[in-house]
């Protein structure tokens, strides 16, 4: 065995050794070949791993891969008030970002394909949450086949770029690439208005503060000079309370939601539970939602807000607004 094989490449070759399929199989042999030690006494094993990431590639294009042949269908379950879809390539700091917004403990690596399968958690904002999807890597080398069509069907994209990194360009470019090869357009809503085969996803860019802060600064300013006039970006520093909460905030604008609470006759509003709609959504949205009696039966309804004066009757197209509190009677 050739010297100075890192803990990563062993811990990759024994993924590899037991993969249930080849697609885990092929996934294995990338991480080993990104990982193994560049020099002369290594040749010979990265010649051998590109001879069978070659053979695994043209067995599973060809239909002839083992075990797993079939492509099995992942869904998410939905929950909270919106669902977002965590993308970027590998080794950008998706999984770190992530158990910092929703406090989960989600397994951080330091080589590229930590994250092998969705892994969904809820993050809190004032009374509501939202549920992020941390997602495998988006690469040229290697992507699940399952992932664009988990983020299809998300409400939003949160883009994750490392600017202390010197690619990060090529970062933000490679992943808008593969997207669009699927079909799935982040920036311009046109398309997916005029070919029912695109799906439109609003998008908000972050970029993650780690090493020199000058790098990082420059890097910032590169990014908004090529993607700022066609979709927010914001800097995250993961350490810090205050652009955390930030980006928080700016998740749930990207979402563009509104909060109603549900008043039943005679008592108190429920503050605790909000329902939650997209914006321009509409009061027999909400009836429909609180109990499909409401929506059949409706006589009238009030509402308390601040676009509204106390115990305002509304009708049924009355479009609901952010804290609006809204009274149903049948």
């Amino acid at each position: 065995m050739p010297a100075n094989l890192t803990p990563q490449y062993i811990a990759a070759e024994e993924r590899y050794k037991s993969a249930a399929d080849d697609r885990e199989r092929l996934k294995a042999l990338k991480e080993m070949l990104a990982m193994i030690p560049k020099h002369k006494g290594t040749e010979k094993l990265q010649a051998e791993i590109k001879r069978k990431i070659s053979k695994l590639h043209n067995d599973i294009e060809s239909g002839k891969s083992k075990k797993g042949g079939k492509r099995f269908m992942y869904r998410v379950e939905r929950e909270g008030g919106g669902q977002v879809a965590i993308v970027g390539p590998p080794n950008v700091g998706k999984t770190l970002l992530v158990n910092t917004l929703t406090h989960a403990h989600f397994e951080v690596g330091d080589y590229p394909y930590t994250t092998r399968i969705f892994q969904p958690a809820m993050m809190p904002f004032e009374d509501i949450q939202i549920q992020l999807i941390d997602l495998p890597p988006i690469s040229h080398d290697f992507l699940e086949y399952w992932v664009p069509s988990i983020i299809k069907v998300a409400d939003a994209i949160l883009f994750v770029c490392k600017l202390s990194k010197d690619d990060v360009l090529e970062q933000i470019d490679t992943t808008c690439d593969i997207l669009r090869f699927h079909k799935i357009e982040p920036f311009e809503k046109t398309v997916a208005e005029t070919d029912p085969r695109w799906t439109f996803l609003p998008s908000l860019l972050a970029g993650l503060q780690f090493g020199d802060s000058t790098v990082v600064a420059e890097n910032f300013n590169i990014i908004n000079e090529f993607y700022g006039n066609r979709l927010q970006t914001i800097l995250v520093n993961v350490n810090a309370d205050e652009s955390i909460f930030n980006l928080r905030r700016s998740i749930i604008e990207m979402l563009d939601l509104v909060r109603v609470y549900s008043k039943r006759p005679g008592h108190e509003t429920d503050m605790d539970k909000p329902f939650v709609f997209k914006r321009n959504s509409t009061l027999m949205d909400f009836a429909r939602e609180v109990h499909k009696d409401f929506a059949e039966h409706l006589k009238f309804a009030k509402v308390w807000g601040e676009q509204t004066y106390d115990g305002q009757r509304i009708t049924r197209d009355y479009v609901l607004q952010d804290r609006d509190v809204i009274e149903l009677h049948i």
